[in-house]
């Protein structure tokens, strides 16, 4: 008995040692592909779709441009799933290499700084609002309808 307990107690732990451990990498100069899912609350899936092509996605291809990725690719489930495992968007996102994916872009700050989705809107209300204001800088009060 003494025996079978010991042998059974190596092989759990072999198996324990063997499943440890990140998945092997390949070389250093090698495309490296991450996957990211998004889940969101149901009904509201277009609005998230929509907020990420116009927030998220053009940051996206500025790091294509850039160099550093390789592809960015967007895709929806084709079958439904549990809730468990449900997922409504996957991005992939293929890098450089590993060390790429693996490293704090230096650069990414200023990207954000520098690039606004919403930089010509804001310039557009800012114009806006200098050409409506009066020469006081305040600016003129609605005309309401009288009620009775």
């Amino acid at each position: 008995m003494r025996l079978f307990l010991g042998f059974a107690l190596s092989l759990f732990a072999a198996a324990s040692i063997c499943a440890q451990g990140a998945p092997p990498q390949g070389a250093a100069n090698k495309p490296y592909a991450m996957e990211y899912y998004y889940k969101v609350q149901w009904g509201h899936q277009q609005e998230f779709l929509n907020l990420f092509l116009k927030n998220h996605y053009p940051l996206l291809q500025e790091r294509i441009k850039a160099g550093d990725f390789l592809s960015v690719k967007i895709e929806t489930p084709a079958n439904h799933m549990t809730e468990d495992s449900r997922w409504d968007y996957r991005v992939t996102i293929t890098f450089k290499n590993s060390t790429v994916a693996t490293t704090a872009n230096p650069a990414e700050e200023e990207t954000m700084k520098n690039f606004s989705p919403t930089r010509p809107l804001i310039s557009r209300k800012k114009n806006a609002a200098s050409k409506s204001s009066s020469p006081t800088g305040t600016s003129p009060s609605p005309t309401l309808p009288s009620q009775k």
